[in-house]
């Protein structure tokens, strides 16, 4: 099953200790790129990223974390109380040479520099394991919108790859034509040469093979419908091997064939269903861009 490679999930989850926030968006990107912001977790956002890894092979993932500590255990707070006690004491000095009372209050004390550190401890393994499967239940529906679009991506590509059997169906049958054409070619082509020089048996033979080689068209269809089953089953697998870089080679050999019968055709109708093939091959180009 293809997916796509755009989602976005924000879930919020709460334990006894911790409140957890994820918000996760996934983008298109040519190999698996991460981009973590918020609340600092250490070793913790290495093992947030192998979780993802495991999941997703490509795209670019945001991923922020809002974190809040709900026990007040979880805070450390430490008062420098010598340096504390010095400054009143010069304070206190200060006011009796002023012979005026000065005074602080709690708040202003504790903003001047150095008198106070107000510090979060480490997450503790239960609130690691907490963070993990939060994490994983974010991820789990990134996955889910991603593999929605997908769906919708492949019915749109099934579309167009019919479109395109139906018009590879018209060439082939107009190729049928083809020696009518190489016949007239050969008329004319021999009419010119036989006025040059008188013609042999081994040029004339030499011109037909060349007019034949040139112009016919059953190798290229034959690879066309070859490379539109191959595109059929890579769409239909039910894996989660990712595919998109496969269907974007096999676009380009679809795009690539249709380029040669149009070169090679000397019928205004396959020149035209030919147009229609490269247009509908240019939406699945367009489509695939974003599929994982």
């Amino acid at each position: 099953m293809i997916q796509s490679m755009t989602g976005f999930s924000e879930k919020r989850s709460d334990s006894k200790t911790v409140s957890v926030k994820f918000s996760i968006r996934s983008l298109n990107h040519r190999f698996l790129d991460w981009n973590y912001r918020g609340a600092q977790i250490g070793e913790g956002e290495s093992r947030l990223r192998a979780l993802l890894q495991k999941k997703f092979c490509r795209g670019r993932f945001e991923v922020y974390l809002e974190l809040s500590y709900l026990d007040p255990s979880a805070w450390e707070l430490r008062i420098n109380e010598d340096l504390l006690q010095k400054i009143l004491s010069s304070v206190e000095k200060f006011s009796s040479r002023m012979d005026k009372s000065v005074s602080f209050s709690v708040d202003r004390v504790f903003n001047l520099p150095q008198v106070m550190e107000l510090k979060r401890r480490s997450l503790s393994a239960d609130e690691m394991a907490f963070l993990e499967k939060s994490f994983k239940k974010t991820l789990e529906e990134v996955l889910r919108m991603r593999k929605r679009e997908g769906m919708e991506m492949a019915r749109e590509i099934r579309s167009s790859l019919q479109r395109i059997g139906q018009k590879v169906s018209q060439v082939e049958k107009r190729a049928k034509k083809q020696p009518l054409f190489i016949r007239e070619k050969l008329k004319r082509r021999m009419t010119e040469l036989s006025r040059e020089n008188p013609l042999s048996k081994e040029k004339i033979a030499e011109e037909v093979a060349y007019l034949a080689q040139r112009y016919d068209l059953t190798e290229e269809i034959t690879r066309l419908k070859s490379h539109l089953d191959y595109t059929q089953q890579l769409l239909s697998q039910k894996s989660n091997e990712p595919v998109g870089k496969k269907l974007d080679f096999v676009a380009q050999e679809l795009f690539r064939e249709a380029n040669t019968i149009n070169a090679k055709s000397q019928d205004i109708e396959i020149t035209k269903a030919i147009l229609t093939i490269k247009g509908e091959v240019e939406s699945i180009r367009q489509q695939i861009q974003n599929v994982e």
